[in-house]
Formats: C-alpha cells, structure tokens, sequence
C-alpha cells in the first residue's frame, strides 16, 4: 500500500536524477502530490484515472496522453496548466468545489488535454434554459421506460421539475415519474436494468472539458452504457455551456465502445430546440 508521501518522494528522486519527461497515473489528488515535489521544475504527463479528474493538465485519455509523450519526444515546447485542488468535504456532501493549487509544466498539444472543470452558470437565463430541457425531456418520457440521471444541475433540473430528489454529483434512477434508486453504483444499476426492457441514460457535458462519460460518472461503465444502447443515450446541456466546448468527449475505459459512442449526436439545449455536436474519443 502506498500513500500520497511515496508519491511526492518517488517523484522527487526522480527530479533529483535528471529526467526529462515525468509520466504519473492519477487523478487531481496524484497531480497535486506530483506539483509538491517537481513544482515546474520538470515537464509532466498525466494520465487519467480515477474519480475525481478535474484539473486541465490531464490528457483526454491514455492514448491522448501517448501522443503527448510522442509530441515531446519530437520537440513539442511545455505550457503551463492548472491542478485544482477539489473540496474532499463538499465533495462527500454532493458539491463540487474546487480552487487552483498549481500548475504543472505539459507538452504544448491543446488538442490532447482536457479543459479544467467549469462551475455551473446560475444566471437567470441558464436556469431558464434548464426548465426548459427539463420540461422538453419531462413531456417525451416513455412511462414504461428506466431513467439513468447522470451527474450536474442540468439533469437535476429534470428531477427537480417531476419534485423527486437529486444527489447532485450520483446517479439516479427514475421511473413512471418516480424515485426508484438513488445514488446508485454499477451493480445497482445493473440490477435495476433487469426490471425494465427499456432503458435511457441522460447526461450532461462537463463545463470545461466536454465530457459526458469517463469524468464524474464513473457508475456509467462500459458493461451499463452497452445494456442501454447509444441510441438511448440522451444529452443535454445549456447553449452558454457548449458553445465554449471543441466537441464532447468520452473515455470510458473502453476504446472499442469509445469509438461506437464517438461521432455526431443531438443535444437538447432547450424546449423543442436541439444542436448537433461531435462526440470524440
């Protein structure tokens, strides 16, 4: 077993020998640890894993963060990028907060890292926006059909408006206008799959960075998004959110299922009113 300490000390010798390139495994916990002992110091590349992968200096994936390794080898300069440091207590308590801690040095590929997680707009028109998605997704709901709820305040708007609650950062389950899992992890969701023939999975991009699997939604592994089908995959999401977004992005553990997910799909930004945005992978 090894601890955030191993991290900082293994990662400061390897400062001390003179390498030229650090690759880590983590999530924004590890990236934290990694910024303590090399500072900038050295160039980095971070590889998501894990739950919380908020801080823009991670690659989309591990293949992304391959090519980055490739792009230094070949000359690429270094930017800076910010780790942030995520509220461990808010967190828990199903609330996202986050401030910078740092930044780490990357190779200067824009195109392989992900954005920073953005806070949700509370402005007047984006909470407009999200009672009107709701209502637009409230109206063609099938009654005889599951809901899978993903994370972030555009989807809670939706349990909001059918007066169900909404773990913020969970997964949640709706039927028939009702509550029928809360918080719920793989397994849950797996068996609750067995009661229903049809089944739909709503989400929204994460602001920042556009993902709508492999980030924050870790309950939507490979084996669930395969039950449900990518036809029956609903997403949605503010226009002031995706306009600031390149495309949507999934990473899922799963290169095969990330490619099947990958390519263009509908996103209902309002009442009666959709965009056609990119998935990449």
């Amino acid at each position: 077993q090894t601890s955030a300490e191993d991290t900082r000390r293994i990662a400061g010798e390897m400062l001390n020998q003179g390498l030229e390139l650090l690759i880590f495994v983590g999530g924004d916990g590890t990236a934290r640890d990694i910024y303590d002992a090399v500072g900038l110091k050295m160039p980095v590349v971070a590889v998501p894993s894990g739950v919380k992968v908020f801080s823009a200096v991670f690659a989309f994936s591990a293949r992304a963060a391959a090519e980055m390794v490739d792009a230094f080898i070949e000359g690429a300069h270094t930017a800076e990028e910010e780790v942030l440091d995520i509220d461990e207590k808010a967190f828990r308590e199903n609330r996202l907060a986050s401030t910078l801690y740092g930044y780490l040095l990357v190779p200067a590929v824009k195109r392989y890292l992900q954005g920073g997680k953005e806070c949700s707009n509370i402005s007047i028109s984006a909470v407009e926006s999200k009672k009107e998605i709701a209502a637009y997704i409230i109206e063609h709901m099938d009654k005889n059909a599951l809901y899978l709820l993903g994370p972030g305040t555009t989807v809670k708007a939706i349990a909001d408006a059918v007066k169900i609650p909404k773990t913020l950062l969970g997964v949640d389950a709706l039927a028939d206008g009702r509550l029928v899992g809360s918080d719920i992890n793989e397994k849950g969701i797996l068996s609750l799959s067995q009661e229903f023939e049809k089944k739909r999975i709503i989400v929204t991009p994460i602001g920042g960075n556009g993902f709508i699997f492999g980030r924050g939604s870790k309950q939507f592994t490979p084996e669930v998004i395969k039950q449900v089908g990518r036809e029956n995959i609903i997403v949605v999401g503010t226009r002031d959110k995706l306009n600031k977004l390149e495309a949507l992005r999934v990473d899922t553990g799963d290169f095969s299922l990330d490619q099947t997910l990958s390519g263009y799909t509908e996103v209902t930004v309002g009442y009666k009113e959709t965009l056609k945005m990119e998935i990449r992978c």
